[in-house]
């Protein structure tokens, strides 16, 4: 198991790092610069170009950025002046929140919901269960919240926009929740049907015991490993398209801060961002992998 973690993490790290410094790269090769766009004469902007930095190749500025990156200092954000590290932590921690609603909501739903249309072959509420996991899954987040949005404005049930309480959370939550549940319905539905038909299951049943103990202690339980080798996906859709449900309500999360950065040109604090959504994905995957792991061990002697 401690070589299995050694070559999980050192794939994340590898990750973050790949991530950060191509979201760095590209931004500087973007066209225009911070200095280019803060509304001063020439001369000012060629002065604050040169006191930044940007007047250097591509290639310099980003061994400047590794150099400081290396010691986990990414710099200062141009616009705000302040450390790109302490910015990233602030808005992160509204994300994770976010996120995290969103996955438990997600998980919530799902898996009962799988393993009822999976347990059960036929019947018109199952076959509008499946119809409506297929609509979900083919509806992407950013369409979900903006419908959402649409309805919560339009009946004034709950706040569209910013962060305050609980309720300013329901929407952009609920919105990236949809997508995934109906994810995990597929993947558990299929799983729970080919428990079910495994041997044991098959004898379990046989000797009278209650359906649902062999449904809920049994066959749950071995349809589990498909669905932990891909929550690790699941957590990183969840990132990547929370920033979009971030936009659409203004949710004060690494999405609205990594836009804020684009539009100024901000290279060090678009890294920062980058480096921040690789480091959550890294943390789900690498989760779902030890999780994984635990739950079959063969997993462990294969990696």
């Amino acid at each position: 198991m401690t070589r299995f973690l050694l070559r999980r993490t050192l794939a994340a790290v590898i990750l973050v790092f790949a991530v950060a410094s191509g979201a760095e790269l590209l931004a500087q090769l973007a066209p225009g610069d911070y200095a280019s766009g803060i509304g001063r004469s020439k001369q000012e902007a060629a002065a604050e170009r040169h006191r930044l930095g940007l007047d250097l190749p591509p290639a310099q500025q980003y061994v400047r950025w590794l150099r400081r990156a290396v010691t986990l200092d990414f710099g200062e954000s141009f616009a705000e002046q302040v450390p790109v590290a302490g910015l990233v932590r602030e808005r992160a921690a509204n994300t994770a929140l976010l996120a995290a609603t969103a996955l438990a909501l997600a998980t919530l739903i799902g898996i009962p919901w799988g393993v009822l249309t999976g347990s059960r072959r036929g019947g018109v509420l199952i076959a509008l269960l499946r119809g409506a996991s297929l609509l979900l899954l083919s509806v992407p987040p950013l369409v979900s919240a903006l419908l959402l949005v649409t309805l919560a404005a339009r009946t004034r049930w709950l706040p569209v926009s910013g962060m305050g309480g609980v309720s300013h959370l329901i929407v952009p939550a609920v919105a990236l929740a949809l997508p995934v549940a109906a994810m995990l319905e597929r993947l558990q539905s299929q799983s729970i049907g080919e428990a079910l038909a495994l041997p044991s299951i098959v004898a379990a049943r046989a000797r009278g015991i209650p359906a649902w103990r062999v449904l809920w202690r049994h066959a749950w339980r071995q349809s589990l490993a498909p669905i932990l080798a891909i929550y690790g996906v699941v957590i990183g859709s969840l990132f990547s398209g929370s920033f979009a449900v971030e936009i659409v309500v203004s949710w004060p999360g690494l999405g609205m801060l990594m836009l804020d950065a684009l539009n100024a040109r901000d290279t060090y604090l678009v890294a920062g961002c980058a480096a921040a959504g690789a480091v959550f994905l890294a943390a789900g995957v690498l989760t779902a992998d030890v999780a994984h792991a635990l739950l079959d061990p063969r997993v462990d002697s294969r990696a």
